[in-house]
């Protein structure tokens, strides 16, 4: 099998996965938002176009967003208070971001519905604020984990160099590790992203030029895909 039908046969798998188009869809709407920032002076009508393409798949995402909150829920049973967490820190964070996933994604639908007017919705922009709100909470809490988590594996591969050979320390914990290490990465840039969407005068909220969003969005997701490939091919 060549190397470009490996390939393929991969992207299609990944695709039939929820979140791995998700990720796809992510890259596409935030390259598109990207063009769209970029050509926003020189070329108008194209910018136009692209925004449009952005602004429809950015739709897309959210309608399939919808019934995020049944696996959510479940999720957050089995989770429990995090007695499987390595220590409390991580177990507080996990409960408190469950928590305020739960709150968020009935947010999100009250958002949704007002959008495009299937209900009435009373102070439809202070919706959108507390949303954003919640999605910058979510991220932040995600990001707390993610680092935690990192800083302690990051002790154990220390306390193994330690004790044995350079060598010895299993190839496969080092690459789990770097692929820790870029997911503080992509969710850094996803909490700038989340940060930008809160109302003028929050810290950097609505300060991003649309080709700014493009940029970090697109980042963040090229990261995600390619951390979908690379722990696949970890798990073989």
């Amino acid at each position: 099998m060549s190397s470009t039908t490996k390939f393929v046969n991969e992207f299609c798998e990944i695709i039939d996965s929820y979140g791995g188009r998700d990720k796809v869809m992510k890259a596409l709407c935030y390259s598109a938002k990207l063009v769209a920032g970029y050509h926003a002076k020189r070329n108008p009508d194209l910018a136009k176009r692209y925004a449009t393409a952005s602004s429809r798949i950015s739709g897309a995402r959210a309608t399939l967003r919808l019934i995020d909150d049944i696996p959510m829920i479940q999720y957050a049973l089995e989770y429990g208070l995090g007695h499987d967490e390595p220590d409390r820190v991580m177990a507080m964070l996990g409960v408190t971001a469950n928590i305020v996933d739960l709150l968020y994604y009935p947010i999100e639908k009250i958002c949704w519905l007002a959008e495009h007017k299937i209900v009435d919705v009373k102070h439809a922009d202070n919706w959108d604020n507390v949303n954003s709100i919640f999605w910058v909470l979510s991220v932040y809490l995600n990001l707390m984990r993610t680092l935690r988590n990192f800083w302690l594996n990051q002790e154990k591969l220390n306390r193994s160099h330690q004790l044995s050979s350079p060598t010895s320390i299993d190839a496969k914990s080092l690459a789990k590790h770097r692929l820790e290490l870029m997911s503080v990465v992509r969710i850094s840039l996803d909490f700038v992203h989340a940060v930008s969407t809160l109302p003028n005068g929050y810290l950097w909220g609505g300060k991003l030029s649309t080709f700014q969003v493009g940029t970090i969005g697109t980042l963040s997701a090229c990261l995600g895909i390619y951390q979908i490939f690379a722990k696949r091919r970890l798990n073989k």
